[in-house]
């Protein structure tokens, strides 16, 4: 079985870090992207939602988020600030992710104040990026 990072990591491969990096920004503003990239971090979920699944339109975004978990750049740094604020709590608790991962000191005021969401999975996604972030300052 391939993992999510092993499948995004496969589609760098395919089409370059540089344009997985744009087409996961893409989706995470709801743009349109060609349907390889809703998949490859998606995986068989990626097809249904593809296959018209309205009522999981936002998995696009986590697993946009997901994508920059494995392959991040500074360039999608105003998307994943967006991405903090999402109305979909797996949106916003994925982007808290990958702000602790990748260490993105920018965004600590908003995983700050995401301490109080009302999502626990949120909160302790929150909380982890809050403890890097003020661990890396040290």
């Amino acid at each position: 079985m391939t993992t999510p990072r092993l499948s995004i990591e496969a589609e760098c491969g395919r089409r370059g870090r540089p344009a997985l990096v744009a087409g996961c920004v893409a989706l995470l503003k709801r743009k349109p992207v060609d349907d390889a990239l809703v998949v490859a971090p998606g995986g068989r979920h990626g097809v249904m939602v593809l296959d018209g699944d309205a009522q999981s339109q936002y998995w696009p975004r986590v697993w946009a988020a997901r994508g920059l978990l494995w392959a991040w750049d500074p360039v999608a740094l105003p998307a994943i600030l967006e991405a903090l604020d999402d109305e979909h709590w797996r949106v916003r608790e994925m982007a808290a992710k990958v702000v602790a991962r990748h260490v993105v000191s920018d965004a600590f005021e908003a995983v700050a104040a995401m301490t109080d969401d009302p999502v626990p999975r949120v909160v302790e996604a929150a909380a982890r990026a809050v403890r890097v972030l003020i661990a890396s300052d040290a």
